[in-house]
């Protein structure tokens, strides 16, 4: 895959159903029109986390992505083994939970036609997963070209919204008012740590070319490059979708309103353009579950293809040269979350699974990984090191307890029952800390 091609696969994972379902839900959040500081976080998170997934993956670009950093950060024979086990145990039932919010948030957005009964979105839903396992059944160059088709549909979807702000002449309204009757308390944090949760879910996949790792042209540049552009375009068209929308719907209306962004169109173009706004939504969350799928699929492959997970999980299409079998495994498993949660829950789920282990593991990983390695050995190396790691370690803790109890209990039983079935398997295997 080419810079553009990289790009274009990290925007259309970014933006997906995200934005569209989690706007009115960040604006009840934070009950106001300060609901803006949440995107502007969830962009400056975003920034300073992709410096550390920059400084992996130019140096490390493997298929697997965390898998490998992690692995190397902390020692592929001692505790990396562990770390890096832990990564794919999680991302089973994680990744699975990622590709499913896309399907159920397609399905619930297909509603703005005609209301559906719970069967029929669930039905819709796993429908999604069932099309994007058969499309992504090919090789990889022609997944790069369908990328960008679907790019292609998430820029101009965007620009409609934005540009449909901006023709109105509102547009600098709501920034105005951002900070109309905000008090500086608890209450507040508690409310921006709430309305990022949604956020930085909205934000998530900024760092899918690092799962494609050694498939990326160039990948020392081009990895982080791409990773820095999606997430500049990005920002500028969350915020500018924000803006717009609350210049036409005021923020109090905004956030009761589950087709918000249609309904936006709708006032300011007809009803007939309301239709046609929903399919480009519907056309950018399939796009969503496209890359997320795409990238995901790659993990237990490259565990597996290193001897540490499944052996099944390595087999390679035999004429199409792609791990066929870990993208069926984990597109069926997504099939059946599709099928039994609600979007609400699988977001938080999400999130509390992933921090610790994949995100602050592995931002605590690289001070050590910086110790071991040559300044020539790390291609990209992030200004002011090491307050870039502290600070996304910072935020994303702030996240992680923000989430909420039931959730943040989820994410250590998943990695508990992880450690349990890797020392099991270490045992067995000779693994750390079993090994002669």
């Amino acid at each position: 895959m080419t810079l553009f091609q990289a790009t274009a696969i990290n925007m259309i994972d970014m933006v997906g159903i995200g934005p569209f379902i989690t706007l009115p839900v960040v604006i009840g959040l934070m009950n106001g029109p300060h609901f803006l500081y949440a995107w502007i976080a969830g962009a400056i998170l975003s920034v300073v986390d992709a410096m550390v997934w920059s400084e992996y993956g130019a140096a490390l670009p493997l298929a697997g992505g965390t898998y490998n950093f992690l692995k190397e950060a902390y020692g592929p024979g001692k505790l990396g083994k562990m770390f890096s086990f832990l990564f794919v145990w999680q991302t089973c039932i994680q990744a699975p939970l990622v590709i499913a919010s896309a399907a159920i948030g397609f399905a619930s957005y297909l509603s703005y036609f005609h209301p559906m009964g719970e069967m029929g979105s669930k039905a819709i839903s796993g429908a999604v997963v069932i099309m994007i396992v058969l499309l992504l059944y090919r090789k990889i160059d022609d997944i790069g070209k369908i990328s960008v088709m679907l790019w292609v549909g998430v820029l101009i979807t965007m620009a409609w919204i934005i540009g449909g702000g901006i023709v109105q002449g509102r547009m600098l309204e709501p920034i105005k008012h951002i900070n109309d009757n905000i008090q500086f308390n608890w209450l507040l944090v508690a409310g921006l740590g709430a309305g990022m949760v949604k956020s930085v879910y909205s934000f998530l996949g900024y760092y899918n070319v690092c799962h494609l790792g050694g498939e990326i042209i160039n990948p020392s540049k081009n990895i982080p490059r791409s990773m820095f552009i999606s997430i500049f375009i990005i920002a500028i068209l969350y915020l500018g979708m924000n803006i717009a929308v609350t210049s036409i719907i005021p923020w109090n209306e905004a956030m009761g309103n589950k087709y918000v962004v249609s309904s936006f169109i709708e006032k300011v173009s007809g009803h007939a353009a309301g239709n046609v706004a929903t399919i480009l939504i519907l056309w950018v969350a399939f796009a969503s579950v496209f890359s997320a799928t795409l990238g995901y699929s790659r993990i237990p492959y490259a565990a597996a293809a290193d001897g540490a997970f499944f052996p099944i999980f390595a087999k390679l299409h035999p004429t199409k040269n792609f791990p066929h079998i870990s993208l069926i495994v984990l597109g069926g498993v997504a099939f059946v979350f599709s099928l039994l949660f609600k979007i609400e829950s699988v977001i938080s789920a999400i999130l509390a699974m992933r921090i610790l282990i994949q995100f602050i593991g592995q931002a605590a990983g690289l001070i050590l990984l910086r110790r071991k390695r040559l300044k020539s050995e790390m291609p990209y190396r992030m200004p002011l090191f090491p307050i870039p790691v502290v600070l996304a370690i910072c935020i994303w803790l702030f996240i992680f307890i923000s989430t909420g109890l039931k959730f943040m209990l989820a994410g250590l039983v998943v990695i508990g029952t992880g450690a349990i079935a890797y020392f099991i398997l270490a045992k067995k295997s000779k693994w750390w800390p079993y090994q002669p």
